[in-house]
């Protein structure tokens, strides 16, 4: 266990506590359209590129309803979209396609699935992410506007700019 004396974390310029509202928290608000394991588990789903509501049940093992009220939610939230295919001789099915806003969410689960590699799994996870140009291995690292790569002890705490 890490002593307090080694704690990570950010230095600020917000104190008083009280100079900012947390009622306006990104990350409270992106826990509002992604709520529950079987949410991240769909999106898990969606980068691995399963697309049909039956893959999606079986995939993150949940139940059909609770599957149809998650990509439900992600379709009214603009993370995914419905795409309607037909297979010969089988009626017309919606599949499901990440949207942009969908994508943008992949170094979030990149970053959990990482830190779930290093700190919850001895062998490292079950699969790995390469580049596909050069075969090494992906991770996910902060970077500051400058390119510089950043540590949590590096990043100050501030008040949002208006831009």
């Amino acid at each position: 266990m890490v002593g307090m004396e080694n704690a990570v974390r950010m230095t600020g310029r917000l104190e008083p506590r009280g100079a900012w509202q947390a009622d306006r928290c990104t990350i409270a608000k992106a826990l509002d359209v992604i709520p529950t394991r079987s949410a991240f588990l769909i999106l898990r789903e969606a980068f691995y590129g399963t697309t049909r509501f039956d893959d999606f049940v079986a995939r993150v093992d949940i139940s059909e309803p609770v599957t149809a009220a998650r990509l439900r939610e992600f379709v009214d939230n603009g993370l995914l979209e419905r795409e309607d295919y037909r297979e010969p001789g089988q009626r017309t099915r919606q599949r499901y396609r990440l949207t942009e806003k969908g994508a943008q969410l992949f170094p979030a689960l990149v970053a959990l699935m990482q830190w779930g590699d290093r700190w919850l799994d001895d062998r490292g996870g079950p699969v790995e992410l390469r580049h596909r140009e050069c075969g090494e291995r992906v991770a996910v690292e902060l970077r500051c506007g400058a390119g510089h790569a950043v540590i949590p002890d590096e990043v100050d705490l501030a008040p949002h700019r208006a831009r």
